[in-house]
C-alpha cells in the first residue's frame, strides 16, 4: 500500500529549500495550511516565490511569513487585508504579480494538466495585456520593474472576432495545501470555500504537502465525494478538527435583532 503520511508538518516541509517556488491554498483565510505554513516559518526557509489567491493578514495565513521577510515575489489576485503587503511592495521590498482572479485559477489547474499557456479575455486592454503594471517599486516612488506585454491574437466566438491574451501557465517546487479529510493515498476533500484555490494550487506543485482534519484509512472516503485524487498528493500531515480557524471580518448582528 502507499502510504503518504508523515509524522509532522516539520518532516514534510523540511527539505524546502531557500530560494522554492510555492503554489499556497486557501481563499481569504479559509483553507490556509497555516500548520505548514508555521512549520516552513520555524525552520528559517527564506527568498521564497509564493502563488496563492492573497497573502493572508498580518498575523495570518502567509502574513506570518511575510512580515518575517520570508517572501521575495508574491503572485496574487487581492492583497486588499494585510497592511505589511502594502508597505513592502510600495517600499520595494516586494515583488508582485497581480493577476485576475479567475485567470489565476486556470494558470494553476493548467500547469497541474500539462498544459503550457491559453487565451483568454481577462485582462485584454489593460495593463495586464498591455504591460507596464508596476511589479516592484525602487522605494522612491518609481517603478523598479514593470510587467511586460502579452500576445494579443483574434479568434472568432460566436461569429465575432474576439481579442485574448495569452497566460502562462504556472508550476511550482512545492504545494502547501489544507483538506478537511484525506487518505492515506493522499485524496482529499475540502469543505466549501476551504476548495476555492486548494485544489488547484496542489495540481500545481511538483511535490505537493497536505494538511488534514481527518485522515482516515483508504476506502474510508466515498469515491464519488473525492474532491483531488491522491496522485496529486505526494504528502500527508493530520492535524486535528481543533486546529485554530480565523475570520478575516465577523459580521454579527446585534442582539435582539
Amino acid at each position: 500500500m502507499i502510504d503518504k503520511t508523515w509524522a509532522s508538518a516539520a518532516e514534510a516541509v523540511a527539505d524546502i529549500p531557500d530560494g522554492a517556488s510555492l503554489a499556497v491554498g486557501g481563499f481569504g483565510l479559509s483553507g490556509n495550511p497555516i500548520a505548514l505554513i508555521e512549520a516552513l516559518l520555524a525552520q528559517g526557509t527564506t527568498d521564497l516565490s509564493v502563488v496563492s489567491n492573497n497573502c493572508g493578514v498580518d498575523d495570518w495565513g502567509l502574513g506570518v511569513l511575510l512580515n518575517a521577510r520570508r517572501i521575495r515575489k508574491m503572485t496574487s489576485s487581492y492583497v486588499g487585508e494585510n497592511k505589511e503587503f502594502e508597505r513592502q511592495f510600495l517600499s520595494g521590498e516586494l515583488e508582485l504579480e497581480l493577476t485576475p482572479q479567475g485567470t489565476l485559477a486556470e494558470k494553476l489547474r493548467a500547469g497541474g494538466s500539462g498544459i503550457a499557456a491559453f487565451y483568454t479575455q481577462a485582462g485584454v486592454g489593460t495593463q495586464v495585456a498591455e504591460g507596464g503594471l508596476p511589479r516592484r517599486y525602487d522605494g522612491s516612488g518609481g517603478v523598479a520593474l514593470a510587467s511586460p506585454a502579452k500576445d494579443v491574437r483574434v479568434f472568432e466566438v460566436d461569429g465575432e472576432d474576439r481579442d485574448f491574451v495569452l497566460e502562462e501557465a504556472i508550476r511550482t517546487d512545492f504545494a502547501l495545501v489544507h483538506a478537511l479529510r484525506g487518505d492515506r493515498h493522499g485524496n482529499l476533500v475540502f469543505n466549501k470555500a476551504a476548495r476555492n484555490f486548494n485544489p488547484l494550487a496542489a495540481m500545481a506543485g511538483r511535490v505537493c504537502i497536505a494538511q488534514v482534519e481527518e485522515l482516515v484509512e483508504p476506502g474510508g472516503l466515498d469515491p464519488d465525494s473525492i474532491h483531488l485524487p491522491g496522485v496529486y498528493v505526494h504528502r500527508i500531515i493530520e492535524v486535528g478538527t481543533g486546529i485554530e480557524k480565523r475570520i478575516e471580518k465577523r459580521t454579527v448582528r446585534a442582539e435582539g435583532n
